[in-house]
């Protein structure tokens, strides 16, 4: 069998694994010791799987990713969020959907802090949905913006999904880290059209909230200052060329701490369930990443993503066409597959032809984190709305994934502006020297 041959059948092996509820990490890295042992040796293969391992745990570069999860669990403990939301409400909420757009300006300030899309959803849930239930809002539109605004945890700094991706592909985490912060306020402004479109159709939705003065509005602001200092310092450092994106993960964790600390808001038992969870999670991630550089070293040697560069180049198709099917088969794959799972699986194969066409592979990253935070509140695998939907019993998960698909659409109309306009994610990461 040829190497090609081989590359294909293990990839429909791994589809088969996955359907059959194999973890996604434990899957890929089956596939790829297996074939890896047909297309070199047996002792290659298990010497392949020890490197991978020690390497990937061992990573300093990786070790961001634990800091970033450890950051936003302080972050969401500190009740940081609480007060964000209550500053944008009375500025905005006596606006058609004046709610649902704080929740949505809460989203973009808490994303800032933490770089999990579920975290945020988690945490506006329960910052935000009891206000929007006590001014009766209707149930889809409140938790479709919860959903929605909980996607641009992974886009706005810091982000993990930046961190797999920047490993995966070699390039700049810190730039990818800046690319996200326009193209994410972008997303979160569509957001809140969108809110305001569906408000002025449906009144009974969305009914204003009370106006404050513009003395309490001032005064509110104070409750913001620590989501400020978190992202001035760690993406602003970042920006500077002060630190790097590891030791920037590292000052907000602690920044993080502290800040949960003067706040008197973090017990000890909060403080051990947040060392847990950072680990639990980050464990997840790993093994994903070990699994998927296993695979990735097997499909390298076996060729498939430079035969279907070749493949596709051959049809003469303009990179704008390319781009359309790669931007499809994301949609489809959002909708069967976990969002970390998806970065792992395609970019090695289809990074390459991303390149070749000419895109920028920066820019092509913050697409790429548009367009799994679609797959996010699409059915049948929106992670995003599963979530909320253990939370809000009395809702049908049918009503929170009609609530979001308003602002799927939202999202669609970003991704066509940031093909016309690329310069929205590259400006700020091409204006500094790493």
């Amino acid at each position: 069998m040829s190497s090609i041959s081989l590359g294909l059948l293990s990839i429909a092996l791994f589809l088969i694994l996955m359907f059959c509820r194999m973890p996604i990490g434990f899957a890929m890295g089956l596939i790829g010791f297996v074939g890896y042992s047909f297309l070199v040796s047996w002792d290659t293969a298990f010497a392949l799987v020890g490197l991978t391992m020690y390497h990937t745990a061992t990573s300093y570069s990786l070790s961001v990713i634990p800091l970033f999860v450890l950051m936003g669990q302080f972050a969401f403990r500190s009740k940081i969020a609480d007060d964000l939301f209550t500053s944008v409400y009375k500025w905005m909420g006596h606006f058609p959907g004046g709610l649902a757009m704080a929740t949505i300006g809460g989203c973009c300030g808490f994303a800032a802090v933490t770089g999990s899309s579920v975290t945020c959803a988690i945490t506006m849930s329960e910052v935000a949905l009891p206000s929007m239930r006590r001014y009766d809002y209707s149930p889809r539109l409140a938790l479709g913006t919860i959903a929605a605004g909980g996607t641009l945890g992974i886009l706005i700094p810091p982000s993990i999904a930046f961190v797999i991706y920047g490993m995966l592909t070699d390039q700049s985490i810190g730039k990818l880290l800046l690319a996200g912060i326009f193209p994410g306020l972008l997303l979160g402004l569509l957001f809140i059209i969108t809110i305001y479109i569906i408000s002025r159709l449906k009144p009974g939705w969305a009914p204003r909230g009370p106006r404050f003065d513009f003395k309490e509005k001032m005064i509110s602001l104070k409750g913001t200052w620590a989501i400020l200092l978190l992202f001035f310092v760690v993406i602003g450092g970042i920006y500077r060329g002060l630190f790097t994106p590891t030791e920037a993960a590292a000052i907000g964790a602690g920044g993080a701490l502290i800040i949960a600390l003067l706040k008197r808001t973090l017990s000890y038992k909060e403080f051990k369930d947040s060392l847990f969870s950072t680990a639990q999670f980050s464990v997840t991630i790993f093994i994903v990443i070990m699994g998927s550089m296993i695979l990735n070293v097997f499909l390298a040697r076996s060729k498939i993503p430079f035969m279907l560069s070749e493949v596709i180049m051959g049809f003469g198709l303009s990179k704008y066409w390319v781009l359309v099917i790669i931007i499809l088969l994301y949609i489809i794959l959002g909708c069967l597959m976990e969002a970390y799972s998806m970065i792992v699986l395609t970019v090695p194969i289809i990074f390459p032809t991303i390149v070749k066409v000419g895109f920028d592979p920066i820019w092509y990253g913050v697409l790429m984190v548009i367009l799994i935070e679609m797959g996010m509140i699409t059915p049948p695998v929106g992670l995003n709305v599963f979530v909320l939907g253990g939370i809000v019993k009395d809702v049908p998960l049918y009503d929170i994934f009609m609530g979001a698909l308003p602002f799927v659409i939202a999202m669609a109309v970003g991704i066509v502006i940031l093909i016309i306009f690329p310069q929205i994610a590259l400006f700020i990461p091409y204006s500094i020297k790493f």
